[in-house]
C-alpha cells in the first residue's frame, strides 16, 4: 500500500449508506471495521465482453475482482468525492482511463473478514462503457482480461472462490438489472 492510501481519510456511514462520520482508512478495515462508503466498478465493451482484475493487494492478493474499486475519498480542501468521482479516479488509477458516462446501478452491503482486517462497506455498484487502449498500473493488479460477460457470469456461479466479495454481491445487482440478457 502505498503512503498516500495510509493517509486516506473515508467516509463511515450507517447500513443505508447515510454519512455520519470521516475515519482513517485502517479503521473502517481493522477488526470488524466500521461501515463506510465504497464503490466497485465494472467496465464493458462494445463485444459484450467485461474488463476482469487480478487484483495485488496486502489483505486479499491475487483474486479476481471485477475491472476496479476503491472508496469515496474526504480531500484535504474539505470536500468529499461522490462516487462517480472516486470512480472515475479510481479506473484513472488503475487503467488509465479518462473519464467516462458511468451508471449508478445501485448499492449492496457486505462484510468480508481477513484475519485481522476486513471489508464492512456500503458499495455503490457502477457500470460503464470503454472501447480503448488500456495500460494496468502494476501497483494494483497482476493483470486483467477481458471476458465474455456470460462467461464470466457462468464462471463466477461455478467457481466463486476466485473472485472478491464484492464483485460476488455486484453480479446480483448486474443481473437484477438485465446487465446479463
Amino acid at each position: 500500500m502505498s503512503k498516500n492510501n495510509s493517509r486516506q481519510i473515508i467516509l463511515a456511514c450507517n447500513e443505508q449508506g447515510n454519512f455520519q462520520e470521516y475515519i482513517p482508512k485502517e479503521v473502517g478495515h481493522a477488526g470488524n471495521g466500521k461501515r463506510h462508503l465504497a464503490i466497485t466498478v465494472l467496465i464493458y465493451n462494445d463485444k459484450g465482453e467485461v474488463l476482469l482484475q487480478q487484483r495485488k493487494h496486502k489483505v486479499f492478493d491475487n483474486i479476481w475482482d471485477i475491472t476496479g474499486a476503491t472508496h469515496p475519498l474526504h480531500r484535504e480542501d474539505n470536500t468529499d468525492e461522490n462516487f462517480t468521482e472516486a470512480t472515475l479516479r479510481c479506473i484513472k488509477r488503475e487503467y488509465n482511463i479518462d473519464p467516462l458516462p458511468l451508471q449508478n446501478l445501485g448499492s449492496f452491503n457486505y462484510d468480508a473478514q481477513y484475519g485481522d482486517l476486513c471489508e464492512n462497506e456500503h458499495c455503490a455498484m457502477m457500470l460503464g462503457e470503454y472501447n480503448g487502449p488500456l495500460k494496468l498500473n502494476n501497483e494494483v493488479g497482476y493483470s486483467y482480461k477481458w471476458m465474455d460477460k456470460n462467461e464470466f457470469l457462468a464462471d463466477i456461479r461455478k467457481n466463486p472462490q476466485k473472485y472478491s466479495a464484492w464483485a460476488k454481491k455486484g453480479v446480483e445487482i448486474l443481473k437484477k438489472k438485465g446487465f446479463f440478457i
